[in-house]
């Protein structure tokens, strides 16, 4: 009876989360056609970012918001540097992020409301006064590395620590359009400490305050259970930035692959399942194992994928990720995706971006290099070519679990249809209709180069 009881309330408690995702969804969704006018492209255009805000410790850099394709897919993106042994202050948005490790290694925490503090420093100081020692306890750590994908709830405030020997560079896409965010849809940051750095000229100020600061000093002291001089401390003007250098003595925390949580706790006592469905939830994947490549051609390079299916906290956020390797000239044939925008960042060589939309014209052709970014709209048709170099981006996705449907190759459109569709359809004979539908039968999305296709 007990065991019924409890498979009941499971397939209770997944039908709930399930339905909440569908309505995320709808309601993404619905924000996202709020306002059809922004997707109206006529053109569309590779782009850097158009702010830069130096930091103690490091930079962040930011892309216009205003820009038209970011408007139609609703995001922005950012670009921080953090330096070695340098903190990014601990701060939340109120929409989701996605964030690729560019390169570097640092420590990221997420600080979940309701969680326990589940590590435990075993570290502790000496007090000089009492001869007792002094115990830290915080919530789980993540290792962060180079070539993983990072998902960042909304509302969940979170630092970043580069304990590492050279800077640590992610690149993050907030989807300001997600349901999540109920205020207007730009990208807000709220910071729990730090303040706006001394402005540079011709470079804008980000729009981000301690929001600790405003409060009633003897207010927040007594909320606190402090001196007010201390309340007073946590809201002094700092001119640092939102990326600090941190004194290296009193930054011993605790590393995931040093120690392990804090388990005996929990000995003895009944869970109630949030600490293995959320607070434990893993927060990354790393999207750049060969081995994990879902599509792979020893000829064309390879699509690495990660999406809720392989990091479930996807399935909240409502995001995923795409990365895509092109050897020398080789082909990403034509595709549009049927349920996201697609924002690309190129991570490495150059390649051409051809994108067409509704109307027949092409709305993007150009080469794109490293450090830039193009959005892709949905349903729009897209087709990639990498120089001699080779080509590397990073596509991050506003759905969870994305669909494209190819025009060439292996489970296509074109190969889908019988010769005669084919051959009526473009005025072409069968054998010519044969092997427009045949001819890369055997490839899936990414086609060798070759003297046919060279530009």
């Amino acid at each position: 009876m007990a065991k019924s009881l409890i498979l009941l309330l499971a397939v209770a408690f997944s039908l709930l989360v399930l339905s909440a995702h569908a309505i995320g969804e709808k309601g993404q969704s619905d924000r996202r056609l709020s306002d059809p006018e922004k997707c109206r492209i006529e053109r569309l255009s590779a782009s850097r970012p158009s702010r830069r805000i130096q930091s103690e410790g490091g930079v962040t850099e930011l892309w216009d918001m205003n820009e038209n394709q970011l408007q139609c897919a609703g995001v922005a993106v950012m670009k921080n540097t953090i330096q070695p042994h340098s903190l990014s202050l601990p701060n939340y948005s109120p929409s989701p992020r996605l964030v690729y490790i560019e390169q570097g290694r640092g420590l990221l925490s997420i600080l979940y409301p309701g969680c326990e503090e589940s590590y435990h420093s075993t570290r502790g100081e000496e007090q000089q006064q009492t001869g007792q020692s002094k115990q830290d306890q915080h919530q789980k750590v993540h290792r962060i590395v180079q070539g993983q994908i990072v998902a960042i709830p909304a509302g969940a405030a979170h630092w970043c620590y580069n304990d590492g020997n050279e800077d640590l560079v992610a690149v993050s896409v907030t989807d300001v359009s997600n349901a999540a965010n109920q205020l207007d849809p730009r990208p807000r940051h709220f910071y729990l400490a730090g303040g706006k750095p001394r402005s540079e000229p011709g470079m804008e100020e980000f729009n981000a305050e301690n929001i600790i600061r405003p409060f009633d000093s003897n207010l927040l002291a007594a909320a606190l259970d402090v001196s007010v001089d201390t309340a007073r401390k946590l809201q002094k003007q700092d001119e640092r930035g939102f990326i600090v250098k941190a004194k290296q003595e009193e930054m011993s925390i605790i590393r995931p692959e040093e120690e392990e949580e804090y388990e005996e706790r929990y000995k003895g006592r009944r869970d109630n399942g949030l600490e293995e469905a959320y607070c434990n939830m893993r927060i990354n994947q790393n999207i750049d194992n060969a081995r994990e490549a879902d599509v792979y051609s020893r000829q064309a390079g390879r699509i690495n994928s990660v999406n809720m299916h392989k990091l479930p906290i996807l399935s909240y956020l409502g995001l995923s990720a795409e990365k895509v390797y092109l050897y020398e000239n080789a082909i990403y044939v034509p595709h549009w995706s049927m349920n996201s925008h697609s924002i690309v960042y190129v991570t490495r060589g150059s390649g051409r971006i051809q994108v067409v939309g509704s109307n027949g014209n092409t709305v993007l052709n150009e080469e794109v290099r490293r450090g830039q970014i193009v959005v892709v709209p949905q349903y729009f048709a897209v087709m990639t070519k990498a120089n001699d170099n080779g080509f590397e981006w990073i596509s991050f996705k506003t759905s969870a679990l994305p669909m494209k449907s190819p025009l060439v190759g292996a489970r296509s459109a074109l190969k889908g249809m019988p010769v005669q569709v084919l051959a009526n359809s473009y005025q072409i004979s069968n054998r010519e209709a044969q092997d427009v539908k045949y001819n890369r039968e055997r490839h899936s999305y990414l086609v060798p180069g070759s003297a046919k296709s060279s530009s």
